[in-house]
C-alpha cells in the first residue's frame, strides 16, 4: 500500500512526539513511526528509569546513615532488588503509556509501529508499505557503544539498556568507562550493596571536566567504596569459572575479577539501518547525521533531531531541537542550535552541574576572566544535611562581566545552577544576580556571595 503524507516523523524520543503533534495540530497530514518503545531512550532505558533506580539507592544510603541524624533503625538495612526493579518498571510504564496514548489520541496523526527505512529522499518503507512525504523528520536516537575489547565476545555483558532488566544484586559489578553513565551506575550499585570497580582507559574520569572536578568526584565515590582503575591501557577480557565469571586484564595491576560487566563507553547513532544511502543523507566520521544550525540535513526536506545529529546528547537538547525545528518551520521564529548554551548534570550524589565553559576552556580561549570558588562546607544547607562534599565555581568575562560558565559539584547543584544559566541567556552581567537577595537557608543564597568574591583567573 502506498500512502502520501505532508510529514513523516521517524522515532519517538524527546523531539519526535512533540513535533508530530505540533505538525498535526497545524493541519498537516502526519505519520509518526516507532519501531520499538514510544518515548525513546529517556523514557524507557535512560533518564527516567535510571533516576528512579538512583532514588532507591539514595533511600538505602540515607537509611544506613540514619544514626548520624539521631534516627535509630533496628537491624541491617537490606535492598530487595526485585522490588526496586518493580518500582522502576511502574514509573517507566506510566511515562511510556502517557506518550503512547498522547500520540494515538491526536487528531490528524497516524501512529505506525514498525522499522522505517528510506527508499529515496521522499520515500520511506515500513511493514511493506511505501510512505511518501515532502518533509521527513528523524528522531531515531543512539544506542550504547560496544567497544572492540579482546575477549569481550566470550562473556556476557550489560549496557545501560540491558541493565534495566537486572533484578538481582551483582556480587562484583565491573564498569568499563568513566563518564556520566558509568559513575551514576557505580554509585547506585555500590549503595545497593554490590562491590563496584570502574575501569577507565584514560588517566582520569570525567575527562571533559576540569581536573579538580574529576578528582573531587573520584574522592567522593571512593569514600563510598567504589574502586577505580584508570590508565587501563591494553584492556582484555578473560573468561573465568567458579564464583567470578570473568576478569578484566589491563596493562598494569592485577586482573579484576567480577560477576557482572557493564559497558559505559559512549553512544553510537542509530544510522546503520535506515537506508541513509538511498536518501543521500550525509554522515560525519562517527556516523552522526550532519545538520545545519536549523537542524536541516544536506537533503532538502529532511531534518535530524536528538542524539542522532551529534549536536547534543541529552533529553533537554533533544527537546530543544524540536523547539528549533517547529519555530522555524511553523512560527516564522528564527531559532538556532548555536543559541544554545552547554548545560548538563551528572546525577551522582552529590550531583555535578555544568554550564557554559570549563576553566580549562576559558584559559585556552585567552579571555581575561574572573573566577570564584566556594567549598560546599561553607554552605549552611549542606552542613544541616551533612552533605558538605564538593564546591561551586563560576567563571566571568572580566571585560563584559558576562558569565562564561560554572561547575557546581554539591548538594542541589543541578537545580541551583539554573540561576546562573538563566542570567547567561539574558546576556546580562553577573552583577544582576550578585545583587539579588536570595532566600535563607538555601544553597542558592550563596551564589551572590560567590559572585561578590571573584579573583583574576591565572
Amino acid at each position: 500500500m502506498n500512502t502520501t503524507y505532508d510529514a513523516i516523523v521517524i522515532g519517538t524520543g524527546q523531539s519526535g512526539p512533540s513535533l508530530a503533534v505540533k505538525l498535526a495540530g497545524a493541519g498537516r497530514k502526519t505519520a509518526v513511526i516507532e519501531r520499538k518503545l514510544f518515548g525513546g531512550t529517556c523514557v524507557n532505558v535512560g533518564c527516567i528509569p535510571s533516576k528512579t533506580l538512583i532514588a532507591s539507592a539514595h533511600a538505602a544510603h540515607v537509611a544506613r546513615r540514619a544514626a548520624e541524624f539521631g534516627v535509630v533503625l533496628q537491624g541491617e538495612v537490606k535492598v530487595d532488588m526485585a522490588r526496586v526493579k518493580a518500582r522502576k518498571d511502574e514509573v517507566v510504564k506510566q511515562s511510556n503509556d502517557g506518550v503512547t496514548s498522547w500520540l494515538e489520541g491526536t487528531k490528524g496523526l497516524t501512529v505506525i509501529r514498525g522499522h522505517a527505512r528510506f527508499e529515496g529522499p521522499k520515500e520511506v518503507r515500513v511493514n511493506g508499505d511505501l510512505l511518501t512525504a515532502k518533509e521527513i523528520f528523524l528522531d531515531v536516537g543512539a544506542r550504547a557503544t560496544v567497544p572492540a575489547i579482546p575477549g569481550l565476545e566470550n562473556v556476557s555483558y550489560l549496557t545501560n539498556t540491558s541493565m534495566m532488566e537486572v533484578d538481582t544484586l551483582p556480587d562484583h559489578l565491573i564498569i568499563i568507562g568513566g563518564s556520566y553513565i558509568a559513575l551514576e551506575f557505580a554509585q547506585m550499585y555500590r549503595r545497593f550493596g554490590s562491590k563496584v570497580t570502574v575501569v577507565e582507559r584514560g588517566p582520569r574520569i570525567l575527562s571533559r571536566e576540569d581536573e579538580d572536578v574529576s578528582s573531587t568526584m573520584q574522592t567522593i565515590l571512593e569514600g563510598e567504596g567504589v574502586v577505580f582503575r584508570t590508565s587501563a591501557e591494553g584492556m582484555k577480557i578473560e573468561k573465568r569459572s567458579g564464583a567470578s565469571s570473568f576478569a578484566v586484564v589491563t596493562g598494569k595491576g592485577t586482573p579484576i575479577e567480577g560477576s557482572h560487566l557493564l559497558l559505559a563507553v559512549g553512544r553510537t547513532p542509530n544510522t546503520n539501518d535506515l537506508g541513509i544511502d538511498k536518501a543521500g543523507i550525509a554522515l560525519d566520521a562517527r556516523g552522526y547525521i550532519t545538520v545545519d544550525d536549523e537542524l536541516r540535513t544536506n537533503v532538502p526536506g529532511i531534518w535530524a533531531m536528538g542524539d542522532v545529529n551529534g549536536r547534543g546528547a541529552f533529553t533537554h537538547t533533544s527537546y530543544n531541537d524540536y523547539e528549533i525545528v517547529a519555530a522555524n518551520l511553523l512560527e516564522n521564529d528564527p531559532r538556532r542550535v548555536s543559541d544554545r548554551i552547554t548545560a548538563y548534570a551528572v546525577y551522582t550524589d552529590p550531583p555535578l552541574a555544568r554550564i557554559g565553559m570549563t576553566m580549562a576552556e576559558v584559559k585556552k580561549s585567552g579571555k581575561k576572566a574572573l573566577v570564584g570558588t566556594m567549598q560546599m562546607a561553607r554552605i549552611g544547607r549542606a552542613r544541616e544535611r551533612s552533605e558538605t562534599q564538593g564546591f561551586l565555581r563560576v567563571l566571568v568575562d572580566a571585560e563584559s562581566k558576562k558569565i562564561l560558565g560554572a561547575s557546581f559539584l554539591g548538594i542541589e547543584a543541578d537545580e541551583v545552577v539554573h540561576s546562573l544559566l538563566d542570567v547567561m541567556y539574558t546576556g546580562a552581567p553577573y552583577t544582576v544576580i550578585q545583587r539579588a537577595v536570595h532566600i535563607h537557608p538555601t544553597v542558592s543564597e550563596l551564589v551572590p556571595t560567590l559572585l561578590g568574591d571573584l579573583k583574576p583567573l591565572t
